[in-house]
């Protein structure tokens, strides 16, 4: 997409067509800074649907405070309650969050590599930007997990209001009705109806300690690339890795040269060219090896039937690509 942009800008030609409607230069700059302010429109809109979602969290534990400690008398259990509500909150502010990655994702593709490209030499976007912003487009994902998402909002901002409910549940246990330093009389007084209170302050451990864990795991699987492998051995199903979307094709092919330099030119992609021969002929065969994006598939095929109606492709997934344009984004906080 790129190329093709740049090689219309140095020939003065239209960039796209559809129906008659022709669109040069300028008016793709202009349909490009349209879809970027709605990108951005769209980011702010869920960025204040976040927030919206934690002062409704702030505003709960305020009146949680307010009311368990207003009494002696008043039940504990509140915090529980509390606790529970806040649980809830967190849950649908991960799954904005997701939302809310998914526009940011696409405003930094638009950012970093055609907005910033004017600048610095060599003045042109890089060449798979087209491609992956085409992607989440056409075939939108959310760039992290659920579970992620979870680990990474409890970190910012559920940490401190669940450990502010904690640690008041603990005080209002300690000196209501009355004052005491016994653990076991603690414990006794954290009972709720018939479940008995070493019971429930278990719960409530496993409950903490799983999310401080799983906010650990969303950091260091974004800060440190060696620890992935180990954190999804551990946590399994908890940390699922994205549906990926890049793919190895594979194209066996008698014209490999000019296959590889119209993969080159029109996709920007790099090729690996092995000899292979065929075992059935003897005939040699050209075997290319290239890393693309799912949009780029149809296109690589159209060139490949093209130049050599009897090459095939074959097009596997992979787990993870580096370089070369695969890059990694970084969520926003």
């Amino acid at each position: 997409m790129a190329d093709r942009q740049d090689q219309a800008c140095e020939n003065g030609a239209r960039t796209w067509t559809f129906r008659g409607f022709e669109l040069d230069p300028s008016n793709f700059t202009t349909a490009m800074v349209h879809l970027y302010r709605g990108e951005i429109q769209r980011a702010n809109t869920w960025r204040q649907r976040l927030d919206a979602t934690t002062n409704w969290a702030v505003i709960t534990v305020g009146g949680a405070l307010t009311f368990v400690f207003g009494e002696p008398t008043n039940p504990h259990f509140v915090f529980l309650l509390v606790l529970l509500l806040v649980l809830t909150f967190l849950m649908i502010e991960a799954r904005r969050y997701r939302y809310y990655v998914l526009w940011a994702y696409r405003v930094h593709l638009m950012e970093t590599n055609f907005l910033a490209a004017m600048f610095v030499p060599p003045f042109r976007p890089s060449a798979d930007w087209g491609s992956n912003l085409a992607q989440t487009l056409t075939d939108p994902s959310f760039p992290i997990s659920l579970w992620e998402a979870v680990g990474r909002r409890f970190r910012r901002n559920y940490f401190w209001l669940m450990s502010l409910l904690l640690i008041s549940w603990a005080i209002k246990l300690t000196v209501h009705p009355s004052r005491t330093a016994s653990w076991s009389t603690v414990l006794d007084r954290a009972a709720v109806g018939s479940v008995p209170g070493p019971i429930i302050a278990v719960a409530v451990a496993l409950i903490y300690g799983s999310l401080t864990a799983l906010a650990f795991a969303a950091r260091m699987s974004r800060a440190h690339p060696i620890v992935p492998e180990f954190l999804r051995r551990l946590a399994g199903p908890l940390m699922p890795e994205p549906r990926p979307k890049e793919r190895l094709a594979t194209i066996i092919t008698q014209e490999g040269k000019a296959v590889a330099d119209r993969i080159l030119e029109e996709l920007g992609r790099g090729v690996t060219a092995l000899e292979g021969k065929g075992m059935y002929t003897g005939a040699p065969r050209d075997v290319l090896l290239s890393a693309v994006t799912d949009v780029q598939i149809g296109h690589l095929r159209d060139i490949v039937q093209e130049i050599d109606p009897d090459g095939f492709v074959v097009v596997g997934l992979t787990a993870e690509v580096r370089g070369g344009g695969f890059r990694p984004f970084e969520p926003p906080s």
